[in-house]
């Protein structure tokens, strides 16, 4: 079997989009996905298949799905469980306080030029580092406060994206081991 994590954006946000996780979770059951679970009220979805699935196919099949039963668009991001574990391995900021630290989960990769003159940018509580999949933030007031949140990064790269803390990111990789 083989282990995947959705990330949906922007669903039970301020009584918009709303999804309850066990009707979610029946929705995934339907589709066909094994051993399904849901993590916090945000969408974060880990399910496992028979057989490796492009993840692009995935996504599009969670987010038609997502249309045909709840009746509303989402984004959706779907990553194996070797690259959640490849991003949390990977972070430049793993020193810093877990609390600070967010993925920025990106759905395609972004343009060289984009990210480079970004890079250039600097804000005074925040820091961070672009790679092809995720942005790594480190927000030194927390994210309520940060210039540079999910709507600055999918503005700025052009991309869509959606961000996660280290805790929600950490849980699924756990869940996804399971």
């Amino acid at each position: 079997m083989v282990s995947y994590i959705a990330f949906l954006r922007g669903i039970n946000v301020s009584g918009q989009k709303k999804i309850k996780m066990t009707d979610l979770q029946d929705m995934c059951l339907n589709l066909g996905f094994k051993e399904v679970s849901t993590y916090i009220q945000s969408g974060n979805i880990v399910f496992k298949t028979d057989d490796i699935i492009e993840t692009g196919l995935l996504e599009e099949k969670i987010k038609e799905q997502i249309l045909k039963v709840f009746g509303f668009n989402v984004p959706v991001l779907v990553k194996t469980k070797e690259a959640i574990e490849a991003i949390l391995v990977n972070n430049p900021y793993s020193q810093t306080e877990e609390k600070k630290r967010y993925f920025v989960l990106l759905k395609e990769v972004a343009d060289k030029d984009l990210v480079a003159s970004l890079m250039k940018e600097t804000y005074e509580n925040e820091t961070f580092f672009i790679t092809d999949t995720c942005i790594y933030l480190n927000c030194k007031q927390g994210y309520g406060k940060a210039k540079c949140n999910n709507n600055f990064f999918e503005r700025k790269l052009k991309v869509t994206a959606t961000t996660r803390n280290f805790k929600t990111m950490h849980k699924m990789f756990v869940l996804a081991e399971g």
